[in-house]
């Protein structure tokens, strides 16, 4: 069993910055491909960005390339969503997500866990 906590969201202006975090624990979480989704009111969980467990494989919804970056710290069992420039159609709650398939899978969202989610507000 893996548990994911998110942290890191919040209000911010249009055109600003957050960085989530989310970290694994459990068992050999540090070995898991990770991502993040996000879903907005009334709409589908959307993917946004995975990486595979080394850090070594990344990829990025188009809609976020660019300007977001994720990545994984040292242990491996935590990985970050660095948001630049955030856009109104940003907001939503996003969540973390761990999977033992490849990162195509993931893409897909079929991952083994995810967490509670963390809320992301841009304002105007």
């Amino acid at each position: 069993q893996v548990q994911l906590v998110e942290s890191g969201g919040g209000l911010v202006q249009a055109g600003g910055s957050l960085r989530l975090s989310c970290a694994a624990s459990g068992r050999t979480s540090s070995s898991y491909n990770m991502g993040w989704f996000r879903q907005a009111p009334g709409k589908e969980r959307e993917f946004v960005a995975v990486i595979g467990w080394s850090g070594g494989a990344i990829s990025y919804a188009h809609s976020v390339t660019g300007r977001f970056t994720i990545s994984r710290g040292n242990a491996k069992n935590t990985v970050y969503l660095q948001m630049n420039s955030l856009k109104l159609e940003d907001t939503a709650v996003y969540y973390c997500v761990a999977g033992s398939g490849n990162i195509y899978e993931l893409r897909r969202g079929r991952g083994d866990y995810w967490g509670q989610g963390t809320q992301v507000t841009v304002s105007s």
